[in-house]
């Protein structure tokens, strides 16, 4: 690894951290030389370099002290030991969201790791492993170093009928291919991983629950992001090449969002950087939490919303529209399903709730109503932003024509709209709104919004699974009236899984 071996401290030293690493990364069929100096990357590493000087303009939002160093380190790789640790995260990735109008890469890895945290514990506990103090380590030198830590966890899946085992090709699913008294070899691929390329670690996880016949697939390991055997083909977003052509068509040229495809061809993970080897029956449990977790961290999209909703009243004000009330009821009607984005996953990290491990869990309906909610609401805040917006969101003409010695004075005649409104400033408005809905950013906002940590039918199941029907249906009954067998009493309190640890913490607090 060519990790430089300094604590990173801010987004320079953050940046500086990624430069010479040698990464084997492809982007339009070519070899990257250096991908802090490529256009379409970069935009990507400021919006995670903005964590770290978030950490420095509010260190009590941004940072932690490291129970492990004693020292200040981002909160994206804090330990969370009580709800208000939850709460805190979603507040700052409501903020990055805020300051980036993007995806900033950093939640996939911790909640990948506040998972694990706990899963490792009890795997110990139930096992005799050494799995938990092994994380212990790799989290002490992560603070050490304050480096990130991405997760990749969604692997390419082949034939979805069929379980890992059962593929033509072992490869649809990262696997073990090859042991030593030193560690494992791992080769298969994780599909649209969010931030690889800007990451110091990876951990490489199961996406599924597993079988017996499965014990090679239940891998889960860490491993440096420029590990030999790595490659990083870098993965297309609309109007993507527009960061190479100047400042205004792109809508947000200094921040983006990332994903790549991460193929791993006998990849080593030495024996200290591997948490899980063959527990399948783990796998799920491992899968459940880290979903909980990073369903409710889609409160990152309200902190989007905000700017898209800012760039609406903006453009209603440049159009001499922001006076009308139906652009007040439209602007009224964003904000309140932004807020119910936060709303929920917020109060998932409130719910939250002491694991055995120390570690504090989000509360699983909640995250995932928070998640299902996501699926949605950004689509319509989306829609009526361009609704507000007008048909020049999309019919614009280039930066170039705009800069024309000859017909870039009509442009900057008929694209005006109010009289002391300056054009180019109403052009980078809508075009900061096309980015957000139609560009480079709508893979964070609608896309992701959509698709990240499970599409729409996981919510549905995992709530489905939740939804303690036969205790509602007792409660319906004994209030109407209806006659039920056995005390009554007792029969409402006889409560689920769900309902007892919710009413079990309000008794405790």
């Amino acid at each position: 690894m060519q990790q430089n071996h300094k604590k990173i401290n801010n987004g320079e030293d953050y940046i500086n951290s990624l430069k010479n690493r040698d990464l084997k990364i492809y982007l339009f069929g070519e070899l990257v030389k250096e991908p802090t100096e490529h256009p379409i990357i970069r935009p990507s590493i400021n919006a995670l370099a903005k964590t770290y000087d978030l950490a420095i303009e509010n260190p009590e939002l941004g940072s932690v002290i490291s129970p492990f160093t004693g020292e200040r380190v981002s909160r994206f790789l804090n330990i969370c030991t009580s709800a208000n640790d939850l709460v805190l995260q979603n507040k700052m990735q409501r903020k990055l969201g805020q300051l980036t109008g993007t995806c900033f890469q950093r939640c996939v890895g911790m909640d990948a790791f506040n998972s694990l945290y706990s899963v490792t514990y009890e795997m110990d506990e139930d096992l005799g492993t050494t799995y938990h103090s092994r994380m212990k380590e790799f989290l002490k030198e992560m603070h050490q170093y304050n480096y990130v830590v991405g997760g990749a966890m969604t692997d390419v899946k082949g034939d979805r009928s069929l379980a890992p085992h059962q593929q033509a090709d072992r490869d649809m699913f990262v696997h073990v291919v090859k042991r030593t008294k030193e560690g494992v070899y791992i080769s298969g691929a994780k599909a649209h991983q969010t931030g690889c390329i800007n990451s110091h670690y990876l951990i490489v996880m199961p996406t599924m629950r597993l079988g017996d016949k499965d014990k090679e697939f239940a891998i889960v390991g860490a491993v440096p992001g420029d590990a030999k055997g790595i490659t990083y083909i870098y993965g297309r977003q609309s109007c993507d090449t527009r960061s190479m052509e100047g400042s205004i068509d792109v809508g947000n040229a200094m921040y983006g969002g990332q994903e790549a495809m991460v193929i791993f061809e006998e990849v080593f993970i030495p024996s200290d950087y591997i948490f899980m080897d063959g527990e399948y029956e783990y796998a799920a449990l491992l899968v459940e939490r880290f979903t909980t977790y990073h369903r409710r961290s889609y409160v990152c999209k309200s902190g989007v919303g905000d700017v898209l909703i800012g760039a609406a009243a903006a453009i209603a004000e440049m159009n001499g529209v922001s006076k009308p009330s139906h652009i007040n009821d439209k602007l009224v009607e964003m904000t309140h399903l932004n807020e119910t984005i936060f709303a929920t996953g917020i109060a998932a990290s409130y719910q939250g709730y002491e694991t055995k491990s120390g570690c504090f869990q989000p509360d699983e309906m909640i995250a995932n109503v928070c998640k299902l909610h996501v699926t949605k609401i950004p689509f319509d805040i989306g829609r009526m932003a361009q609704d507000m917006a007008g048909g020049l969101v999309s019919t614009l003409p280039s930066e170039q024509d705009l800069n024309h010695p000859e017909i870039g004075k009509l442009l900057q005649k008929y694209l005006k709209g109010k009289a002391d409104v300056n054009t180019e400033d109403r052009v980078r408005i809508l075009r900061l709104i096309e980015n957000m809905c139609m560009g480079r950013n709508a893979v964070g906002y609608l896309t992701e919004s959509m698709h990240g940590a499970g599409s729409p039918q996981a919510q549905k199941i995992q709530i489905a699974r939740m939804m303690e029907l036969e205790y509602k249906k007792r409660l319906a009954k004994i209030i109407s009236g209806i006659d039920i067998e056995g005390d009554k009493n007792e029969l409402v309190s006889e409560m689920g899984g769900y309902f007892s640890r919710v009413f079990k913490i309000e008794t405790e607090s």
